[in-house]
């Protein structure tokens, strides 16, 4: 199957003829969902390396299932929720709540820059943002990182994730509320 400059070709297209052997269709797919799929699981997994692998799992999974793709959603949902299941996997196998800790010669050097330096400032807003992410705990952590980072909506990730709206809901409100928590204690932290 190839694309005609007068019929674009659609996921639900590309899924069908890649389910039946096309591997330029498969191609397709993958470049253009591979930087969302890995994005989603950095944000969940936390390590790049890590992300990596379960990015070529997720693919390797897509290959597998994208026969049993209906396109009752957009493809991209569908595999945004496979990313979100295999990255949730590889957490729970590895039971280990992952932590940015920033060893002495990664810490940002404070005494060789200029006090109040902006730019340090939002270096070290963003290692605290990342740390707190990271210190969620699972559930409100990928809510979170798909609402507030990624922009899904909520009726989007309740289906991702398979819970109600409702659900979603809350678990974000209870992550942005960790959140604060995580952020002040950092700042306090800083500032002694």
């Amino acid at each position: 199957m190839r694309a005609t400059n007068t019929m674009p070709i659609t996921d639900v297209e590309l899924a069908r003829a890649s389910a039946a052997g096309d591997e330029w269709a498969f191609e397709r797919i993958y470049r253009s969902h591979v930087r969302k799929v890995y994005s989603i699981c950095l944000r969940l997994l936390g390590d790049p390396a890590d992300a990596e692998e379960v990015t070529q799992d997720v693919f390797v999974r897509l290959f597998q299932k994208i026969g049993t793709f209906r396109g009752d959603a957009a493809l991209s949902t569908w595999l945004h929720r496979l990313a979100v299941n295999t990255a949730l996997m590889a957490l729970r196998h590895r039971r280990r709540r992952l932590t940015y800790e920033l060893s002495d010669d990664m810490r940002p050097s404070l005494e060789n820059s200029p006090s109040g330096s902006r730019r340090d400032g939002l270096l070290l807003d963003r290692i605290a943002l990342e740390r707190a992410i990271a210190q969620l705990p699972p559930g409100y952590r990928t809510v979170f990182v798909l609402h507030d980072i990624e922009g899904y909506q909520h009726e989007e990730i309740a289906e991702m994730l398979g819970i109600a709206v409702g659900t979603a809901k809350s678990q974000l409100h209870k992550a942005r509320l960790k959140m604060r928590q995580l952020l002040r204690g950092a700042r306090a932290r800083s500032r002694e």
